[in-house]
């Protein structure tokens, strides 16, 4: 039986790259690889409703949390239709609650999102997890001082980047850098407050705005890479956690979200970097300090790191996840899933 899926217009797009649109397309080419028909749908300003009408009863559909966010047609369209949301960020619209509450299935990144659409009165058994896959690459080294600094994520307010730039303010007298990836165009006014900012601060020279970057080129960044920053102030996973992990690069980050989750524990309970409250710069120095001063601990969080990489799960164990789903809801089996991997 085929799967629909549909995902925003604009998931290719180079200039925003997102966790979501990253998760939607490897999902789609892992549940392929799994033997499962997936008929991709790209649902532009016009929404799904002409889409939906067109689909014979009964058909099977994966509809990305974006949106299933900003529309209420998945609600009538679930009298007919097999409907599973695919929820990357929790809150994202004020008719999303209802339309979980209407549709057979909502898949989430984390248990944390997870607890929250629990706490909308979604039935527990419709609401499963899938967390992320991560490709694991060759362990970076790093440098001896530890002060290549990596930030990863759309410059926009949700993702902290204003108190990072405080708290990198706090630790100035040290040596460090730091690249922020991501694009640049979805707050200008922000992103030109935080230049504005950083040149007054005496950084501009220290704090580089990259903008989005494909992925290999990403890749080779964080190659000579210490350290990854996730200053976030909401975070339903923390892909750009998870994909630093794979590559053996410790982090630290808000205490927010999914974001423990993605970070570890490591086997053995040893953590691979550490959380700091959100919203908190001062704590988020405290942490650069003590990583830029103690040889001792960015041993022990690079040793962490590594071992936290080796426990994290590929695509294909998503989407068996997301596959096994898909099977509860659907009329007719839409591929024989017989273990989790």
């Amino acid at each position: 039986m085929t799967v629909h899926f549909l995902v925003p217009d604009g998931i290719d797009d180079p200039r925003h790259p997102s966790g979501g649109n990253v998760y939607d397309r490897r999902l789609g080419a892992a549940l392929a690889d799994l033997g499962v028909p997936v008929h991709e749908h790209r649902v532009g300003a016009a929404g799904p409703g002409p889409l939906l009408a067109r689909l014979p009863e009964g058909a099977v559909v994966l509809v990305d949390g974006l949106i299933a966010s900003t529309t209420d047609v998945l609600v009538a369209e679930s009298c007919r239709l097999r409907v599973a949301v695919l929820l990357h960020m929790p809150g994202s619209g004020p008719a999303e609650p209802v339309v979980l509450r209407a549709v057979h299935a909502v898949v989430t990144t984390s248990a944390w999102a997870r607890r929250w659409v629990l706490e909308r009165q979604v039935p527990a058994d419709r609401v499963q997890v899938a967390v992320p896959g991560a490709d694991r690459g060759p362990v970076v080294t790093g440098s001896a001082d530890g002060t290549r600094l990596l930030c990863v994520g759309p410059v926009t307010p949700a993702k902290g980047y204003d108190d990072l730039l405080t708290a990198l303010a706090e630790v100035r007298d040290l040596a460090w850098r730091c690249r922020c990836v991501g694009a640049l165009d979805l707050t200008p006014s922000y992103v030109g407050r935080l230049r504005e900012r950083a040149r007054g601060l005496d950084l501009a020279d220290r704090v580089e705005l990259v903008g989005p970057l494909p992925p290999a080129r990403l890749d080779a960044v964080r190659a000579v890479t210490d350290l990854v920053v996730a200053p976030s102030r909401r975070e339903s996973y923390g892909m750009a956690l998870a994909e630093g992990l794979a590559r053996g690069l410790p982090a630290i980050a808000t205490d927010v979200g999914g974001h423990p989750e993605a970070l570890g524990p490591a086997a053995g309970g040893s953590l691979p970097g550490t959380l700091v409250p959100v919203g908190d710069p001062t704590a988020f120095a405290r942490a650069l300090r003590e990583w830029l001063g103690d040889a001792v601990l960015r041993d022990r969080w690079r040793r962490a790191a590594a071992t936290r990489r080796q426990g994290l799960g590929g695509w294909g164990r998503t989407a068996t996840e997301v596959a096994h789903v898909l099977n509860r809801i659907a009329p007719g089996p839409v591929v024989p899933v017989v273990g989790r991997r």
